[in-house]
């Protein structure tokens, strides 16, 4: 084959693969979207993990977190700011739609990003860390658990408890950390923090709080284009104008985990797990039951397992359960008030924080715990109900069974019961042919006496 014909075939091959609509269609970047709808939880982090290793495995311009939140978990928030901060793809926070807000932990969320935008109508703030760290302030503030009021703290406020001071300062940090990073206002950040303070969006971009505010993501990506972030140690020219934006939709795990993470429905599925499997015991052979609430029971241990539980807390509501379940097979009315009592009292424990979206709900916690009891009573009546109905065997079964004498002689004799010949006693002077019943059996000897004698005891 001559220089000059394969010389053609390259040229030919690379006008192809040029032109070829697999190949235009590759080379075209998109933004990708991860829409943060509700609390900061496990399933958050979730979505936006997912969301950041789509959005590197496509080579995607930039990935948009629109972020509409009242706060959440500490933990949960923390994580999504580590993977915000080690994504290789920049991320644009972007919080929307109009009436929306990034409370409490999306502020922090919102600080993290590489590009920070609003859309008119919504707010930011209210960032201090009220049960951050695992310690919930009690209800009434410095009235049930603050200091002296005239002690104070270096910035001349009633000092606070002195781990809530530790949270405090820690989450200060944080956020002055991240407006370093971005290059934003950190004293507003430590005023969000400190006062709960809150911003509207106009306002936030007076406060340089935010860079800009985009009233839809097309404004947003136009607003976005051209400027320089540091992703990851490098710095990167955003080119966003005119992208195509895809959005992510969350996948049935992350709904399910959006579902079964509130505590609520966690306990709720243990409850169903733990009397469907006492009901496959009692009932071998139902199958379903079993079945049902093993997979009830995995579920609300995992979601717990993701949850900043107290174990002291759990293992009380686990005591609980079980009184109940002794209750309902052995009733003592003690047992299932004290299981009623430690479930709700494990109930009160189980979280080490009661964050927005994360709480235990009384008017879920109260009829649940009701029901339980009630549950356990209802099956211990019917549990007595039939013992009382259950046929009496050996001795019992003798009892008040008549007797035919076949031979006496002073005290003690032989009779005829239930067709077979036994050896007998009495306590009254007994005569052959007498009509005689059984009143007790010890070591194979019955114990009888005359019939009419029982009827005259039963007149009397």
């Amino acid at each position: 084959m001559s220089f000059a014909r394969v010389a053609l075939l390259a040229a030919a091959f690379v006008a192809v693969a040029a032109f070829s609509p697999f190949s235009s269609a590759g080379s075209e970047r998109v933004a990708l979207s991860v829409v943060i709808d509700g609390a900061i939880g496990p399933a958050s982090t979730r979505q936006l993990e997912e969301g950041l290793d789509t959005a590197a495995r496509r080579d995607a311009a930039v990935l948009i977190l629109q972020i509409d939140t009242p706060g959440g978990l500490v933990t949960s928030m923390r994580e999504m700011i580590a993977d915000i901060l080690a994504s290789p793809v920049p991320v644009i926070g972007y919080v929307a739609p109009a009436g929306g807000h990034a409370a409490s932990a999306g502020t922090y969320i919102l600080y993290a990003t590489h590009v920070a935008a609003m859309a008119p109508g919504t707010n930011l703030g209210a960032a201090t860390p009220v049960e951050m760290g695992g310690l919930p302030s009690l209800p009434g503030g410095d009235k049930d658990n603050g200091p002296a009021k005239d002690e104070k703290d270096a910035t001349g406020r009633p000092a606070g408890d002195a781990m809530m001071a530790k949270v405090t300062n820690d989450a200060v940090a944080l956020i002055r950390s991240l407006a370093e990073l971005r290059g934003r206002n950190g004293d507003w950040g430590e005023k969000a923090v400190r006062e709960a303070a809150s911003l509207s969006a106009n306002a936030a971009l007076q406060e340089h709080v935010i860079d800009f505010v985009a009233h839809d993501t097309i404004e947003l990506l136009q607003l976005a284009d051209g400027r320089t972030v540091d992703v990851a140690g490098r710095k990167v020219v955003l080119a966003t104008k005119g992208l195509s934006v895809e959005t992510l939709e969350p996948g049935w795990f992350i709904r399910l985990l959006a579902v079964i993470t509130d505590p609520n429905i966690a306990v709720i599925l243990m409850l169903v797990g733990v009397y469907a499997i006492v009901f496959e015991f009692t009932s071998p052979g139902a199958v379903a039951p079993g079945v049902i609430g093993t997979i009830c029971l995995v579920l609300g241990l995992y979601a717990l397992n993701l949850l900043p539980i107290n174990y002291a807390g759990l293992a009380l509501m686990l005591l609980g359960v079980a009184f109940l379940v002794v209750e309902a097979f052995n009733p003592t009315v003690v047992l299932g008030l004290g299981g009623v009592a430690a479930f709700l009292f494990g109930a009160a424990m189980l979280l080490k924080t009661q964050s927005p979206g994360f709480a235990m709900s009384w008017a879920v916690i109260g009829p649940a715990a009701a029901l339980t009891l009630g549950l356990a009573l209802l099956t211990g009546t019917y549990v007595w109900a039939a013992r009382k109905r259950l046929p009496r065997v050996g001795g019992e079964a003798m009892r008040g069974l008549p007797a035919e004498i076949l031979d006496w002689q002073g005290s003690e004799g032989h009779v005829l019961a239930q067709g077979e010949r036994w050896r007998a006693k009495a306590d009254e002077p007994i005569a052959p042919g007498d009509s005689v019943e059984v009143t007790d059996i010890n070591d194979l000897v019955l114990t009888v006496r005359r019939r009419d004698a029982g009827r005259k005891e039963a007149r009397q």
